[in-house]
């Protein structure tokens, strides 16, 4: 066990800038159901090109089947997050006016929304790296990285439309990856134990379908990790850093998330659980999560 290792401050959990990183459907113009596209699968119904209307998108920018998305197979509309860039753009960026009143500017609106979604994510991760203790060291830095995310997030459409959000990203991550090893380290500190001494996985492990039931995860590196439908009933993941990690169909019965670096929302959305499944505070169970 992990005793008395301190994870998280939520001084800075329940601060400005997470109020704004969940999605508030009622104030945005659909845009998630206009501008991405899906294919017909396990997760969509039928096929959408990008910058078409979904088929079950309303006049007032409501879907129409919202409660019923699962049973009529459009599972992925119930997984995906836009980390509250939908209402920013709606609202901020374009100023209320939707792109069916000022048609010439849909398209843009919508290569926008990509964009912001990014900030919005990258917001989400600094905010969380900001709240750790272990990652002080880094903290000036980090707070200065969020500032600036936060500045790109006012800019106009046309800047939007010019800005490298890639590059951003990557300088971005390259804090996170600190953050995350000083945590990391600390946590391994406290249970005596060397990085040798416990399985690595690595960025962009293959655990398709892996036996990881009670697994020992604490302070595994599992970014951009592959788990979809793994088996990961009570395993333990504190301070094992998640980000980008493909949960789809994993079975997270019994586990234990608190503490889990960079986890999300959609994250878990995609996963399966039940009411032992331990999440942290700042997250919130699934509905379709067994009892």
């Amino acid at each position: 066990m992990l005793d008395n290792f301190n994870y998280n401050d939520n001084e800075y959990l329940s601060g400005r800038s997470r109020r704004n990183m969940t999605g508030d459907c009622e104030s945005c113009f659909g845009l998630c159901c206009v501008a991405l596209p899906f294919t017909a699968s396990a997760d969509f119904a039928v096929d959408k090109k990008a910058g078409q209307p979904c088929q079950n998108l309303q006049t007032d920018f409501r879907c129409g089947v919202h409660t019923n998305l699962r049973q009529l197979g459009f599972r992925g509309c119930t997984v995906y997050d836009c980390f509250g860039a939908g209402q920013k753009v709606s609202q901020a960026t374009y100023g209320g006016r939707d792109w069916r009143q000022a048609p010439k500017t849909a398209r843009q609106m919508f290569e926008v929304f990509y964009v912001m979604k990014q900030l919005h994510e990258l917001i989400w991760y600094l905010t969380e790296a900001l709240s750790l203790r272990e990652a002080r060291p880094v903290h000036d830095e980090l707070s200065s990285a969020l500032d600036e995310t936060e500045r790109l997030t006012d800019l106009s459409p046309d800047s939007l439309m010019d800005l490298d959000a890639a590059a951003h990203r990557a300088e971005v991550n390259k804090l996170l990856l600190r953050t995350s090893e000083l945590v990391r380290e600390e946590a391994l500190r406290k249970l005596k134990s060397r990085p040798g001494n416990r399985k690595s996985y690595g960025r962009g492990a293959d655990l398709i379908g892996a036996k990881l039931r009670g697994a020992d995860l604490r302070a595994a590196n599992l970014r951009g990790a592959y788990l979809i439908a793994a088996d990961l009933r009570g395993a333990d993941l504190r301070a094992a850093d998640l980000i980008g990690a493909d949960f789809r169909d994993a079975d997270l019965r019994g586990a234990d998330l608190t503490g889990s670096l960079f986890l999300t929302q959609a994250q878990l959305n995609a996963a399966k659980g039940d009411a032992r499944t331990k999440l942290p505070p700042v997250l919130t169970r699934p509905a379709h999560w067994s009892a």
